[in-house]
């Protein structure tokens, strides 16, 4: 071993005195200890050498010998070596170094003691030396001196055997904070010595240093134990380090028998008595853990092992986490588990008291209790329980206590309910472990404590299994209910638990029941057993308090989502309780009015109590969410449109509770988001709804045809929607009222486009369905509300980009600064236009009607949560009517540059510093807007714009296309119905203070000009300035004669040309037919143009004459042709 440097300087000190000097470094050296006498143990130490040589002179020292070596090697090949030479070298004997004498340093001095042999132990610390008094003596390497003697060995032969710890059975204590205290340190090693005595015949295994014995075995008296007791020889204490021996550590040869014995000892003997214990048990823990993994092929000695192991455990602590692994496994069955537990039960049981550890003892009861309750329910699920008491719906009605009208009601409510729910129902397989639950599942979901039964933290999943295991069987009448609810209550489970249990597996498993009216029985005949118990309903209970007992089953019914067995349950549970309290009732009453008649408390009358009064409330509120929830099961069967992602997402299942906590609006916000989900045009709301003011029920027919001619756009099949709209609106007359209902679609809608902009058709139903707001207040606050919230942030952005470009913009820039395609934002301007529309249009009638009053059903008046849309919009302020006039020419400028993807246009340069400082501005706030005159330049840029709108909107509507390509390449609304442009340009025209008249004959003049001369002659009414329309449409009849007469080219044209005056002919040649945009135009369709020119020109007019010469003109064409 390496010196410490304060054995360093000890040492020195002794051999050299005090002044004796100390290098940096231990020297390398030896150590040798013999026995024998005199002195009885010596320790001597060999320094090798006083200083090691530099690297030079080693390389020198290599270098000269290899020379040698090569030269040696070279002469015999070249034949220089003489074979006198030869014969030289192998005569030479090798050099043999002079000893070095050692003088001892230090020994153990015993006159009378003569040491026998010595053995090392295998890390160098320990040595144990036989003498010839029969004694083994353990001494210290190190220190030199004798730690430990054993007598009474004498001729013995010794050996040692070391250990290395297995991290893995390391048991780490709560108090030990040392480096091995957890299983991520190194691994310890422990050291036994192994004497054996040839005299007695016994081989014995100790634990060093001051450990005790820890095996002893019989072996015979001729054995031989064979050790390495010492270190190969050359070794210093600095090379021994890294050496390990070859060989096995030590093993026992028996001549007797022929055979060679080795030595295994576990590493935890190695440990003090109390820990060797402990190791000992988390030992037989491990094994019985791997004897658990195993499938053994015979039970019953599996069984046995088990047994021993667990009874040979010492620490009730250890015991008890061996019983809690036996009882966790798969596979081992239910015997086998009871037999185990009853053993050890009966083996501490039999102990003495003071030994007897309480909690164990308890511990095992406990389980035992749980592994009985698992058996007895079992065993009664097993039998052959079948009730033949028949059933009928009559029987049905009294158990219920509904008349013959309620129960058909019900049973239709919940026939609806269980079509639309399978229509939409993922595929479930049959689960035949239904009622099934093993016993490893049982015992970790209960516990037992003072002598009664709890129900560990499972999850719903869970709850419902094990409730599953007590009253599946019995809801289906296959078990004894009778015995089941005895058995239980026996155990130790509460009314209050076994109520939840029973809930919690109705609940969940609705199809089965539906399918099933009989267990309706079954559930009410349990009810009653349940309540009957003694700690179910309070005895002092009054009718006038709320009974917690009713009151936990009603949460259960609110808070579930299977709305069809929760009204179900619900009416069980109101019959029972109805029935209790009437025979609580009826004994205070038969106490109190003694010889009264007391068969007038029949089962039709019904004692009044609170509690009564919350069952009535919640069955209205179920049965409303049922019809609410099959309303939202419902689908139609829409064509192929296909569905965007956002709708195809699944809606949430609707709860009592849930609806409780929505709000005012939380009841037509989740008819909304179904209606966005389907897509459906308004009119499908109102074609339902048209049934509720309906007066005989012969028009609700002619109503729905009438409407699904109106919804034929739609091009989809109903089905049961519009009567369960129906059944939803007269169930909900004030939360489904039309103008609320229409107010949160068109929410929900913009709310959805806002999530995915792309979806155009999103924004454009948002506004049908704000078109379809009846009342002025509501449909201006939504609109408000939408302006705000979610348009005018994109609308500033599009205005920016394209007052920046100067034209409609790319598709890369529409996406980068507005968050969408262009054709989206064409679509997403025209809808902005309907809008602010809209909101001018409301803002006008709100003062001739009232804001409207909301109410809300009575089964629903205790709802909480958040504000509705609808009260939202109806706080909103007015709007600034100019304002928003303001807004919606810009709109219009805006969506006409995107519709028809009109250049060099800059919107906000129609507009001067006021009316640019107005835009986007709190549309309820008075802005400083334009007024008086404009500035001509200004006047002058709107007309060529709206000329250059109505140019391209005639083009767009009228223009003849030759080929297909071109006419995919002409723009079309994207969604929706257009705009009727021309209208708009006219109205536009008298906002941007334009001369409307000019605009009219710009229009008549294009739709001339596009040889759609019968809209012409209608547009040609509206216009003021008919004398300059005349001229212009003068202009255009020259340009189809020049046309006709020139450039076709023909003999009678040419004729007919040299007939005319010459004034004529020279005014033809004038004209250019190039800005024709349709010259097809017949010759008799331009008759009635010139004509039509006649009756608008004066006669005084300086062009009537060359109009009369034109008509003779068009005459002398049009003869020839007849």
């Amino acid at each position: 071993m390496t010196l410490s440097p304060f054995d360093q300087m000890k040492t020195a000190s002794n051999i050299g005195g005090f002044n004796a000097a100390i290098k940096n470094s231990p020297p390398a050296m030896s150590q040798y200890i013999t026995v024998g006498s005199n002195p009885f143990t010596g320790f001597f130490y060999a320094l090798e050498g006083s200083t090691q040589p530099l690297l030079s002179h080693v390389a020198l020292a290599v270098a000269s010998k290899l020379t040698s070596a090569l030269f040696n090697a070279a002469s015999g090949w070249l034949g220089w070596k003489s074979k006198h030479e030869e014969e030289a070298v192998q005569k030479q004997k090798p050099k043999v170094e002079p000893a070095t004498p050692l003088a001892v340093r230090f020994g153990l001095p015993d006159s009378r003691r003569h040491g026998e042999s010595i053995c090392l132990s295998p890390c160098n610390t320990l040595a144990a030396v036989t003498d010839d008094f029969g004694r083994v003596i353990l001494l210290d390497v190190a220190r030199g001196i004798a730690i430990r003697m054993w007598k009474g060995y004498r001729d013995a032969q010794i050996g040692w055997i070391q250990i290395v710890e297995d991290l893995h059975e390391r048991v780490p204590e709560k108090a030990d904070f040392s480096p091995f205290g957890n299983t991520q340190g190194p691994s310890r090693v422990a050291q036994f010595l192994v004497i054996y005595a040839p005299r007695r015949g016994i081989l014995e295994v100790w634990s060093t240093q001051q450990g005790p014995r820890v095996g002893a075995f019989n072996v015979g008296k001729h054995c031989r134990l064979l050790y390495p007791g010492y270190k190969i020889m050359g070794l210093n204490n600095v090379t021994s380090q890294s050496w390990q021996p070859q060989t096995y550590q030590i093993c026992l040869v028996d001549p007797v028998s022929g055979s060679v014995k080795t030595v295994n000892v576990p590493f935890h003997l190695a440990l003090s008595d109390k820990k060797c214990e402990r190791a000992k048990d988390m030992h037989l823990v491990k094994k019985l853990a791997s004897l658990l993994k195993t499938r053994p092929p015979n039970l019953d000695s599996v069984e046995t092992q088990i047994k021993e192991l667990i009874l040979d455990i010492k620490y009730p602590a250890t015991k008890k986490q061996a019983l809690e692994s036996i009882l966790a496994s798969e596979r081992l069955p239910f015997s086998c588990l009871r037999n185990i537990t009853q053993t050890l039960m009966d083996t501490l049981k039999n102990q003495e008291l003071e030994s007897i550890d309480e909690g164990l003892l308890q511990f095992c009861a406990n389980k035992l209790k749980l592994l009985h309750l698992y058996e007895s329910v079992s065993q009664l699920n097993s039998l052959d329980f079948h009730s033949d008491t028949p059933f009928s719906d009559n029987d049905l009605a009294v158990l219920l206590r509904l008349d013959e009208k309620e129960l058909l009601k019900l049973q239709a409510l919940l026939e609806k309910y269980k079509e639309e729910k399978t229509r939409t129902a993922t595929v479930r397989f049959s689960d035949d472990k239904d009622g099934v639950l093993p016993v490893k599942t049982f015992l970790e979901y209960l516990e037992y404590e003072k002598d009664v039964i709890n129900i560990k933290k499972i999850s719903e999943e869970e709850y419902v299994a094990l409730g599953s295991f007590f009253f599946w069987k019995c809801l289906h009448g296959e078990s004894s209910t009778e015995d089941m609810c005895h058995t239980l209550e026996s155990a130790g489970l509460s009314p209050q638990l076994l109520l939840s249990l029973l809930l919690s597996v109705w609940l969940s498993k609705e199809k089965d029941i539906l399918d099933k009216p009989q267990s309706v029985c079954c559930l009410h005949t349990m009810l009653s057993l349940l309540s009957k118990m003694k700690v179910a309903i309070d005895e002092t209970w009054d009718s006038q308090s709320v009974s917690p007992w009713w009151q936990q089953m009603r949460t259960a019914c609110i808070q579930s989502e299977n709305n069809g067995a929760a009204l179900l349950s619900a009416h069980v549970g109101h019959s029972v309780a109805a029935q209790i309290s009437n025979n609580m009732t009826e004994k205070k009453f038969s106490q109190t009015v003694l010889g009264a008649d007391s068969e007038a408390l029949t089962d039709s009358w019904e004692a009044l109590s609170l509690d009564t009064e919350y069952w009535k409330l919640l069955l209205k509120q179920l049965e409303d969410c049922l019809i609410l929830q099959t309303l939202l099961h419902s689908k139609a069967n829409s064509p192929a449109s296909k569905p965007s992602s956002l709708q195809a997402e699944p809606l949430p299942r609707l709860s009592v509770k849930k609806l409780l906590a929505g709000g005012k609006g939380g009841i037509a916000d989740s008819v909304a988001k179904w209606i966005f989900k389907q897509d459906f045009s308004p009119e499908v709301l109102k074609l339902a709804n048209k049934e509720r003011d309906a007066e005989n029920p012969d028009e609700p027919k002619e109503g729905i045809n009438r409407g699904l001619l109106e919804v034929s756009e739609v091009d989809m099949n109903l089905g049961a929607i519009p009567d369960l709209l129906h059944l939803a609106y007269k169930q909900f007359p004030c939360s489904l009222e039309l103008d609320v209902l229409h107010a949160h679609c068109c929410w929900e809608y913009v709310v959805q486009w806002n999530k995915d902009p792309e979806e155009a058709r999103f924004f454009v139903r948002s506004i049908e369905h704000l078109k379809h707001i009846l009342n002025a207040h509501v449909q201006n606050g939504i609109a408000l509300m939408m302006w705000n919230t979610f348009l005018v942030k994109r609308f500033s952005a599009a205005t920016y980009l394209m007052d920046k470009v100067g034209k409609s913009p790319k598709d890369r820039l529409c996406r980068r600064d507005v968050g969408m395609s262009d054709t989206a934002m064409t679509s997403f301007l025209g809808s902005c236009l309907d809008l602010l529309q809209t909101l001018m249009e409301a803002d006008v009638s709100r003062d001739e009607m009232q804001a409207p009053v909301l109410d809300t059903e009575d089964a629903w008046l205790t709802v909480e949560g958040p504000i509705s849309i609808v009260e939202l919009a109806l706080e909103q302020k007015h709007v600034h009517y100019p304002l928003v006039e303001h807004h919606s020419v810009l709109c219009s400028v805006l969506y006409a540059v995107m519709r028809f993807a009109l250049k060099t246009v800059k919107p906000l340069s129609l507009f001067d510093s006021k009316g640019k400082n107005a835009f986007f501005k709190d549309l309820t706030s008075i802005q400083l807007l334009p007024s008086g005159e404009m500035d001509p330049n200004f006047i002058s840029v709107r007309q060529q714009f709206l000329l250059k709108v109505v140019s391209a909107a005639v083009q767009a509507q009228h223009s003849v296309v030759k080929d297909k390509e071109s006419s995919e390449e002409a723009p079309s609304a994207p969604f929706g119905k257009d705009q009727d442009w021309p209208v708009l340009a006219v109205d536009l025209a008298h906002h941007l203070q334009v001369s409307e008249d000019v605009i009219r004959r710009h229009y008549v003049g294009e739709l001339y000009n596009y040889g759609v001369d019968h809209l012409g002659e209608e547009a040609i009414l509206q216009v003021h300035d008919r004398e300059v329309l005349a001229s212009q449409l003068l202009v255009l009849t020259g340009q189809r004669l020049a046309h006709a007469l020139l450039h076709t080219q023909t003999r009678e044209g040419m004729e007919l040309l040299a007939r005319l005056p010459p004034t004529l002919c020279t005014w033809l040649k004038a004209m250019n037919p190039q800005d024709l945009q349709n010259t097809e135009v017949p010759i008799a369709t331009t008759a009635k143009l010139v004509n039509k020119v006649i009756e608008l020109l004066p006669e005084n007019h300086g062009q009537y004459s060359l109009a009369l010469h034109l008509i003779e003109a068009v005459e002398a064409i049009s003869t020839p042709s007849l």
